[in-house]
């Protein structure tokens, strides 16, 4: 299941978590982002114990995306509606932010191996690389949200 536009992994809803349907606060979004982030990167291993490497890989992608979309929501106020708004907005804070640069090659990664070969197209290997980038998502993370406490510069 690809966490996208906006909706909250928890709820379903693309509003407050508990489904109300009201805007959250930038510092809200970022944490519900975040919480996703986690949870998806907990069933990605899960998956993993159940030697299911494609699923892994596509909640990996979704933990990676989620927790991108929590930096983003900080540091702009603005939740992405779908991965290209993702992509372009992580561009232009890797541009103000040489913080942030490292992560842009990361989600371009995992964008593309994990989501679009392994996923989608059943190319996972080489798959210590796959197996790598999968259980790595929490690293990227972390960092997402160390970054995101940050201001640029």
């Amino acid at each position: 299941m690809e966490v996208e536009e906006g909706m909250n992994e928890n709820t379903g809803d693309a509003g407050a978590p508990g489904g109300t349907g009201a805007p959250e606060s930038p510092s809200n979004g970022a944490e519900a982002a975040f919480v996703d982030a986690r949870v998806m990167h907990a069933m990605a291993l899960e998956r993993l114990d159940a030697a299911d490497i494609r699923d892994a890989a596509e909640k990996a992608w979704c933990a990676t995306k989620r927790a991108t979309d929590g930096l983003i929501i900080a540091r702009t106020g603005q939740e992405p509606k779908k991965s290209p708004d993702t992509t372009r907005l992580l561009r232009q804070l890797s541009f103000e932010d040489p913080h942030v640069r490292p992560l842009s090659h990361l989600y371009s990664t995992a964008r593309d191996h994990l989501h679009g070969d392994c996923f989608y197209s059943g190319l996972c290997e080489p798959v210590e690389e796959t197996l790598r980038l999968i259980r790595e998502t929490g690293d990227y993370i972390a960092e997402a949200e160390r970054l995101a406490t940050r201001r640029a510069g």
